[in-house]
């Protein structure tokens, strides 16, 4: 179970040992056995400490207490050195942590949320960078959207493209429906699971909000059997 750890936060995190000490709760929480098939989920792509969503959560929500965040100023590097470390929990904590400033974001932090969604990329932590962080950045540097999202689309990553596509994922009356249908047709024609599956989801959020654009839209465009039937799952329920 967490082991208590209030009482020595504090005098810890003001030695600026902000990192080791949430390496040091990590490694007290781990579990070989939870790690094993931890890293066979995730296709061994990544090590684990072996910690339960719930527990981890638990965690980290000490350090993400106002009182114990870095400075803004220190979040990339913050982010970066976390992102460096093997296991997994360790990125889990960076992405929340990088989302605690979501009223603070600077234009400039995009190149930090690309680092994130092209490094260890996998759908656990893109989805969440494009659809929380992203998607606050956006809603802040709307002027942003276009050259962005232009840039990632012609990148060739399927992660920033997937990126491109969830960024709305929870806009829902607030969608750029043009934007959207755009994104959507450069990417048409793709044979990667990721970008189809990404298709389907955010045009079935949408459909939850405009149920009539989405359906006239799937009908208009050549949709992969998975994007169609992941965009259409709840509307024709």
């Amino acid at each position: 179970m967490l082991k208590n750890i209030t009482t020595i936060l504090s005098v810890i995190l003001k030695m600026n040992n902000y990192i080791k000490t949430i390496e040091i709760e990590f490694i007290r929480n781990t579990v070989p056995e939870i790690a094993a098939g931890q890293r066979a989920y995730m296709k061994n792509k990544f090590e684990f400490f072996g910690i339960k969503t719930p527990l981890r959560r638990e965690i980290s929500k000490l350090f993400l207490q106002n009182e114990y965040l870095p400075d803004k100023n220190r979040l990339e590097k913050t982010v970066k050195t976390l992102w460096k470390k093997p296991q997994r929990e360790f990125q889990y904590f960076a992405q929340e942590l990088t989302f605690k400033y979501k009223k603070q974001f600077e234009k400039k932090d995009i190149a930090l949320f690309e680092f994130m969604i092209s490094n260890k990329s996998w759908w656990d932590t893109v989805d969440f960078i494009a659809a929380k962080i992203t998607g606050k950045y956006f809603k802040l540097f709307h002027s942003e959207i276009n050259k962005v999202t232009e840039s990632w689309l012609a990148s060739g990553n399927i992660w920033l493209q997937r990126s491109c596509l969830l960024f709305q994922l929870h806009y829902k009356e607030n969608t750029d429906s043009e934007l959207l249908s755009h994104v959507i047709n450069k990417l048409t024609g793709s044979k990667e699971f990721f970008i189809n599956k990404a298709m389907g989801w955010v045009l079935r959020e949408y459909g939850k909000t405009n149920p009539d654009w989405v359906i006239d839209f799937t009908e208009k465009t050549q949709l992969s059997p998975l994007s169609k039937k992941e965009a259409l799952r709840i509307i024709l329920k």
